[in-house]
Parts: structure tokens; sequence; C-alpha cells
């Protein structure tokens, strides 16, 4: 196996444990909801806000620090985004309202901007011949800290109180230091010389259409995503489950979107990206409405079914968009899961608004019908068997 074609396994773990660090205090946020809720008096609109805030400065501002990854070549987007991140969203326990709550939070999810695009570009240089299941590996750091997170923060708030979240932080700045220590720069991407727009033209290049149409469909499934893992603690404790299990749940929903997005990542690797995107969106409206209709032990099942055809394409689309326009990797990484991540997540608000007046219940029953929009787009998508690094 050649240098070209061999996967740098160091490397992907190093990138792999940015992220799952990163995610890991950025899952603190939504499961917590339920008592800043109760200890704050948050309305579900408030709740939105904060988690439409949030999503936007982590994620539709990536595009931007992904054209200044890809023009500065530097660790410091990567380790500054990751102490943000560590520091500021544990000190969301002491806010003493919303508008502080909203602060800290909003400090955090900017710092989880930061990293993003940076090792999110770095992964196809490591990858190999592995491109597709090395991203799958990459995106199970992310999806691997939404499931344990939550686990973990619930746990301890509710061993501890809201009050003792700050010391948690301890553990992510010894990850930081041992990451200081072994993760390489990023490589410089020869984009020095062009403008925002310019770097956008030059990495799209001439498959911007196919591109775009990618994330759209991108899109519709983070509105889908993030308004499931946004309200579905709130839903489950208002329907008589405590706070860790609510926990639970929505760990089990991200955790199965970590073991589907290695299978789906592996198979794109054998069959091409079109066929998986075919049967994980076209599942995604029948097993959510499922979802929906359970009670007791089995919505702990359920939430393991959705959560693992909700998210099994979520590395798929930045493969396949790097895969197509190869040049400047954290720009078109970015774009693909952090512009539209943090679309789909900015809808919070409205998503709020609308179940303060006709339940969560009730509207997350008609969001389960948007992925059926999406398969008229996955029609159109383009058959690219192999991605390669």
């Amino acid at each position: 196996m050649t240098a070209a074609t061999k996967t740098n396994m160091r490397v992907i773990f190093a990138l792999t444990l940015v992220h799952f660090t990163g995610d890991f205090y950025s899952a603190f946020t939504t499961p917590l909801f339920p008592l800043f809720v109760e200890k704050l008096g948050l309305t579900l609109t408030q709740v939105g806000l904060i988690a439409g805030i949030a999503r936007f400065l982590a994620f539709i501002v990536q595009p931007s620090v992904g054209y200044l990854a890809d023009h500065y070549p530097t660790r410091a987007f990567t380790m500054v985004g990751l102490l943000l991140t560590v520091v500021f969203i544990p000190l969301s326990g002491i806010a003493p309202g919303f508008w502080t709550l909203l602060l800290v939070i909003a400090i955090g999810s900017f710092g989880s901007s930061m990293f993003h695009p940076a090792v999110t570009g770095m992964v196809p240089l490591y990858a190999g011949n592995k491109a597709g299941l090395s991203m799958s590996i990459f995106n199970t750091g992310g999806t691997l800290a939404f499931g344990v997170g939550p686990l973990f923060v619930t746990w301890y708030a509710a061993r501890f109180g809201l009050s003792a979240l700050p010391a948690t932080m301890a553990l992510g700045l010894m990850v930081a230091v041992y990451l200081y220590l072994i993760l390489p720069a990023p490589p410089n991407e020869g984009l020095s010389q062009n403008g925002f727009l310019g770097a956008i033209k030059e990495s799209l290049g001439a498959a911007w259409k196919t591109i775009a149409l990618i994330w759209i469909v991108m899109v519709l499934r983070a509105v889908v995503g993030q308004s499931f893992m946004t309200f579905m603690p709130v839903l489950f404790v208002q329907e008589g489950f405590t706070i860790v299990s609510a926990g639970i749940i929505f760990s089990l929903f991200t955790v199965a979107g970590t073991i589907s997005g290695l299978m789906a990542g592996a198979f794109s690797d054998r069959i091409g990206f079109k066929p998986v995107f075919y049967v994980t969106h076209g599942l995604m409206t029948p097993v959510l409405l499922l979802f929906l209709q359970l009670s007791g032990g089995w919505v702990y099942a359920g939430a393991a079914l959705a959560g693992g055809i909700v998210l099994a394409t979520l590395p798929l689309g930045v493969v396949m968009a790097q895969s197509l326009a190869p040049r400047g990797r954290s720009m078109v990484g970015s774009l693909m899961m952090g512009f539209a991540f943090g679309l789909g997540g900015l809808v919070a608000p409205l998503v709020g608004k609308l179940a303060d007046l006709y339940s969560v219940r009730v509207v997350l029953t008609g969001i389960s019908l948007i992925p059926l929009v999406t398969l008229f787009l996955i029609a159109r998508f383009p058959s690219v068997d192999r991605p390669t690094a």
C-alpha cells in the first residue's frame, strides 16, 4: 500500500478526538433544557431561541472560519475553538438568568465553529483510499459525543446540581493539552490569493450546482434532526420521564447515529453514495412517525431506530462534496456539515414558538414529513462510486 493510499490512523484518531471533546461539551446544553426551564422559568420560545442562536454560531459561521482556515493554516483555530467550548459551556450551570445563559452558550458555540472546519478539512489528507470510512470515523467522534455527553451531564446534574457544572471543564482542559502536543498543523490549500467569494468559486469549481443540491438535502435533514434533538428531551419530561431518562433517550438517538454513520460510510465506499441516501431518507418519515407513537419502554428502542436513520448520512454529504470539489476542503466541509447543520438548527425558535401554540408532539409529527421532499432531490444526485482522498 503506497503512502498516497494508506490511511494514517494516528492523525485520524487525533482529529476524531478533537471532534469528540468539543462536541461532548456542546452536547451538555440540550438535555439540560428541562432543568434550565425549571430553574430560570424559560418558555419554549426562549428554549428555541437559545438553541437557534447556539447552532447559528456553532455552524452557520463555519464557512467564514473555513475560508480563514484554508488561507491561514494554523492550529490556533482548532485549539482556541476547543478551549472556548470546554470553558464556556460548563459555565451555563451557574448562569443566573436567561441572558447570561444565552451569552455563555453562544461563546461556547462560537468556539465549536472555530475547530470544526479545520479538522474536517484535514480528514481527506490522511484518509488514503478509505475516504468514506475515515470521515465516518471522524463523524463518530461528534455523534458519539452527543450520545455520551447527555448521559454524563444529566447524571452529573442530577447528582451534584447545575451549580457544579463548571468543574467538568477540567477533563476537557487535560485533553486539550494532549492534543496540543500531537496534533499536526493543517496544510496550505493554495487559496491565499483569493477573496471569500473567490475561494468559494475556486473550491467548488464546475461542481457547484451538484454541491448545492447535496447541500439542500443536508439542510432539510438537519431541520429534522435538530428539531428532534432539541425538543425530544422536553417532550418526554413533559410526559412523565425523568431528566435522566430523557438524557438516555437523547443518547440512544445519537449513539445509534454513530453506528449507522459508520455503516453508511463503509457501504458508500463499496456501492456509492446515492443508494445509501435513498434507503435512509426513504425510511426516515415512517420511522419517525412510529417513534412518536410509542410509549413506555418502547420509546428507548424507537429513539435508537430513529436516530440511526436520521443521522446516518451526516458524514456522507461532506465526503461526497469533497470528492466532487477536492480543493478548499475546509470550506467545502464547513458548507456541508456546518452551514447546513446550522441552518437546520436555526429554525429552532420557530419550532419552539409552534410548540408553545400547538404542543411539541404535533409539531414534531409535521416535521417528520420533511424527508419525503428530499427523495426528489436525491434522485438528481450524480453517481460517485469511489470517494478518494
